[in-house]
């Protein structure tokens, strides 16, 4: 009754795999209970993810073959382009199907961007492989794109591009505050994503000793015509969360990475915690802290526990849920 926070299944957001050139799911040993999808097993988990109130999905693609370009990401053939229309087409209205919009997956070097001659990220020239890759997205049936990579300019070069291929109704989510962190480990096995030479994204990615910073990159996302915005990762970051949720007017996504999933599978593997009553704890903190929107791997365990649009209050309670 006096609850002052209360997460419903409406609040969460499945992120899926889709993998070109398999014939049935793969496991991802980094993410127990997630697979690197064929495309009709990706649709029937869609599926059981409406079924169980879940309202959107984000979906990554992990082609077969990987280049300089980037070139599977914008191929109206290429895996996450057939995906999204097969999840269109089977589950028509039911789910909001976002899609993330970044070369990493698709790029033989593992960045985010196309590189110039000395091996940096070349922002102006990557701006326009994320115009294709947006007007690819929405050509394929999806209703939100979600510029990932970080790059300056990335939303108002999107914007312009979709209202220009006569999609102003396709929203876009921006991960204005991505930071460079070690919790992705999990995420690049599931992506089969390694960064050449091992280098890291620390040029274009956030500063984990930087707060200030993140109201200015979620500012001039919004001045630049994000919908949404994406706090990431979520549990190192619940003061940014909540400073953003104060600031700024639209939505605000969490993104509850694959490390913090992974270490709380891990722990209750080996029975150190109630890993039930701990996923609801942190996903009801990242919504305390202010997110309207989570992204987590729990999304489809926390969706049945609430059974439907019920209270998390006794999946809190160890030896619930």
């Amino acid at each position: 009754m006096v609850a002052e926070t209360s997460l419903g299944v409406d609040d969460l957001v499945a992120p899926l795999f889709v993998r070109e050139g398999i014939d049935s799911p793969v496991p991802i040993s980094s993410l127990p209970g997630h697979f690197q999808h064929t495309v009709t097993s990706l649709c029937r988990e869609a599926e059981h993810l409406a079924d169980l109130g879940v309202p959107g999905v984000m979906v990554f693609g992990v082609p077969t073959t990987k280049d300089a370009y980037g070139s599977g990401a914008s191929d109206p053939d290429g895996i996450v382009q057939v995906a999204l229309s097969e999840l269109r087409s089977s589950l028509g209205e039911r789910l909001v199907i976002m899609s993330d919009l970044c070369l990493d997956e698709y790029t033989d070097h593992g960045h985010c961007g196309l590189l110039g001659p000395g091996g940096y990220v070349n922002n102006d020239a990557t701006l326009l492989r994320y115009q294709e890759v947006a007007v690819a997205q929405a050509d394929a049936g999806s209703d939100v794109v979600a510029p990932s990579g970080m790059m300056d300019g990335q939303v108002a070069a999107i914007r312009s591009a979709l209202d220009g291929a006569g999609y102003p109704d396709v929203a876009i989510l921006a991960y204005a505050a991505k930071y460079a962190s070690a919790l992705y480990g999990p995420f690049r096995e599931a992506v089969d994503v390694t960064i050449s030479g091992g280098g890291d994204r620390k040029g274009y990615q956030q500063d984990p000793r930087n707060r200030r910073e993140a109201l200015a990159e979620v500012a001039l996302d919004i001045s630049e015509g994000a919908d949404m915005v994406m706090v990431k990762p979520a549990l190192a970051y619940l003061d940014v969360i909540a400073d953003v949720a104060r600031r700024f007017q639209v939505p605000v996504a969490a993104y509850h990475v694959s490390g913090e999933y992974a270490m709380v599978k891990a722990a209750a593997e080996r029975g150190w915690i109630d890993g039930a009553a701990v996923a609801a704890e942190q996903i009801l903190a990242v919504k305390r802290a202010g997110a309207s929107v989570i992204l987590t791997y729990f999304a489809a365990e926390l969706a049945a526990a609430l059974g439907g649009q019920e209270s998390i209050d006794r999946s809190l309670e160890p030896g619930h849920g």
